[in-house]
């Protein structure tokens, strides 16, 4: 969780996930799209993966600290497309401040 705010990171330590997604041959089938199309290269297809599993398993929401590569307007358009392009839903995807309240001591 490095790159973190303090708070944030502290608040969500805490918790434990328990659920745990799988990498298969249908999760790489976007993944690979796109990189076909050009949205990520090679050398991030980890994040390609991230998406590519959010998607498959229809997550109801991705949240994510990588403003360059997922959490980026153009970036978003050009996946939801490469989805839709072979029948999957288009996914939310938000910046954990988005999906996160404060309280007032915290403005």
């Amino acid at each position: 969780m490095e790159g973190v705010p303090f708070k944030v990171r502290e608040k969500y330590e805490l918790r434990a996930f328990s659920e745990f997604l799988l990498v298969t041959e249908e999760v790489e089938q976007p993944a690979q799209r796109y990189l076909d199309k050009g949205i990520f290269t090679p050398r991030f297809y980890e994040d390609g993966l991230h998406i590519a599993l959010a998607t498959v398993y229809r997550a109801d929401v991705l949240v994510s600290w990588n403003f360059k590569h997922i959490v980026h307007f153009d970036k978003m358009r050009q996946f939801t497309a490469a989805d839709i392009e072979i029948g999957y839903q288009p996914i939310v995807i938000h910046s954990p401040r988005e999906v996160t309240s404060y309280g007032k001591e915290d403005v």
